[in-house]
């Protein structure tokens, strides 16, 4: 039965996945120097054994009376419309595929001078990252890109790879078809047009500073010449219907199937590819999503249990005797689930773990829905895009040596500007929030 106090050892298992997880990725990235070290980590091994320790716990409640418990937390209404978008969005993304977001790149570069080149790689990676919904599949495009808009222009290698990466976050944090959008939403029980309203006032204040700051140090830079390359403009359209879709509030369903249709009729109309190699795309895109809906279902499991040991209860004693108030319980929301980041590395892991714990301080504080999934959401992000061994870094540094140039973390963290004017504004947003009624 569950415990009417707090349980703090009953936390164990969420340590135990951070011990293994974060011990394991620190030793292969940087003892053993393996690259892309931390994402080498069996994720889902990881949870099950943290799993394992939660059913050892607590002897007076039976084997079966877990599975039960379990089965429940994995039940769960929102778990399972988090997993059917998670699929639908990836299948999406294997449909419109990679050339319809270097379409948009190379479109914008075309038309605009080269000194608002750096402008442009940022404003276009905030475009395709809400358009595609991932940060990591945003850099992989662009960061080839920025390179050559280093070599050809002269700009700063690094100011033009940090551009690209601040871009990947705005959408990440943003996009109707983001994981970590759809984890916070569903884990929140709230509409996504409701996060994106709360989202975008914070958001997009920080990418306007972002971008003037891009632009004053663009005109400190001696232009040398800019980049051409062909393009296909209507492949753009699947992802104007669903970032149009998504923001007018139609139901996300019915917005990812209309991206999937119309990218399917444009891409074979074109020429683009064959139905053959359309379905496999689409599988492809599907199968890259079945890792994060395993990890969803693991920790709905664990957590499930954490709860009924009490480990919550002792954990939002905890954040009471050092959050005081609506502003701090928004705060304390923020470090949580930042501190899940640094230790995971994954922003949708590191909410889909912070999830039950934020509802019910939520509930604690007076918190609606639609702003602690903007909290969950946005400090997520802001850990993810500035960590230097997270996926989006590791992945922007070898695409950058991929084509016989050398850059590292320390010389691009120092130009993210947006994760920095992203925490600010979330800061400022915190200490202006007025007590509202759930």
């Amino acid at each position: 039965m569950k415990k009417e106090k707090g349980n703090a050892i009953a936390l164990l298992p969420i340590g135990v996945f951070l011990i293994l997880y974060l011990g394991l990725g620190i030793l292969f990235e940087y003892v053993m120097k393996i690259p892309m070290g931390f994402y080498n980590v069996p994720i889902v091994v990881a949870f099950l054994a943290a799993i394992l320790v939660a059913c050892l716990q607590n002897r007076e409640v039976s084997f079966d009376r877990k599975l039960e418990i379990m089965a429940h937390g994995v039940g769960d209404k929102n778990i399972i419309t988090m997993l059917l978008i998670f699929l639908t969005a990836g299948s999406f993304v294997g449909v419109v595929g990679r050339s319809s977001a270097e379409s948009v790149a190379y479109f914008m570069l075309t038309l605009i001078p080269a000194r608002f080149s750096v402008a442009v790689l940022f404003v276009v990676a905030c475009f395709v990252s809400v358009a595609m919904g991932t940060s990591v599949g945003t850099i992989t495009l662009l960061v080839p890109i920025a390179a050559a808009v280093s070599s050809a222009s002269g700009f700063d290698r690094a100011f033009c790879v940090a551009s690209v990466m601040g871009g990947a976050m705005f959408g990440d944090n943003l996009s109707f078809i983001s994981d970590t959008t759809i984890a916070a939403c569903n884990g929140q029980g709230c509409e996504m047009k409701d996060k994106f309203r709360e989202n975008f006032w914070i958001a997009f204040p920080a990418a306007l500073i972002t971008l003037v700051l891009i632009l004053i140090l663009s005109f400190q830079t001696e232009i040398q010449g800019h980049v051409s390359q062909s393009y296909h403009l209507l492949q753009i359209l699947p992802y104007l219907l669903v970032l149009v879709g998504g923001i007018i509030g139609i139901n996300v369903f019915v917005v990812l199937l209309t991206g999937i249709v119309s990218g399917a009729i444009i891409m074979l109309a074109g020429g683009h590819i064959t139905p053959v190699d359309l379905l496999t795309n689409m599988g492809s895109g599907v199968s890259g999503m079945f890792e994060t809906c395993m990890v969803a279902i693991l920790v709905a499991a664990m957590c499930a249990l954490i709860r009924e040991y009490g480990g919550f209860d002792a954990l939002l004693g905890w954040i009471h005797k050092i959050f005081r108030g609506r502003k701090g319980g928004q705060l304390g929301m923020g470090l949580l689930v930042g501190t899940m980041d640094i230790a995971t590395a994954n922003n949708t892991v590191a909410i889909v773990m912070a999830n039950p714990i934020a509802r019910e301080m939520a509930q604690e504080y007076g918190i609606t829905p639609r702003k602690t999934a903007s909290l969950l959401d946005t400090f997520s992000c802001i850990f993810q895009g500035i960590i230097p061994y997270g996926a989006q870094m590791l992945v922007a540094i070898s695409a950058v040596n991929e084509l016989g140039g050398e850059i590292s973390a320390f010389q691009i963290i120092p130009k993210l500007f947006y994760p920095m004017f992203l925490l600010l504004m979330s800061i400022i947003s915190i200490m202006r929030s007025e007590k509202t009624k759930m």
